[in-house]
């Protein structure tokens, strides 16, 4: 299947890092997801009860990052996958790139993350 719903961007407020600062603090964090659906259906009904509901996924994901304070980028990005195949059975697939683009690195530069793909079983 080659069909995916794509949001890029969404701008988070969350605690996590190894940091001490970074937990009491917090950073902005940015996520991506791509979501492997079939849209067949969809495409010819106009319905959205044939697809998934972006708004309902974004709410999804931002929970399941900002409902606990992790260490790792890699477990707050299995949460929000984890999440996602858990709540929308049409997805069968999801892709979370998780950006830190503050992290606390001793070096100049633009970006720093994770990306994980999760396939459900």
């Amino acid at each position: 299947m080659s069909d995916v719903i794509f949001i890029r961007g969404l701008l988070i407020h969350a605690r996590h890092g190894v940091m001490d600062h970074e937990a009491e603090v917090g950073q902005r964090f940015v996520i991506d997801l791509e979501l492997s659906i079939d849209l067949a259906e969809s495409s010819r009904t106009d319905k959205l009860a044939d697809t998934v509901s972006y708004s309902d996924v974004v709410a999804t994901a931002s929970a399941a990052f900002k409902g606990h304070n992790y260490y790792l980028l890699e477990r707050a990005a299995g949460a929000v996958a984890e999440a996602i195949l858990s709540a929308f059975v049409r997805i069968s697939a999801v892709k979370v790139t998780v950006h830190k683009p503050h992290a606390p690195i001793a070096a100049i530069f633009d970006d720093v993350g994770v990306v994980i793909t999760r396939t459900r079983a």
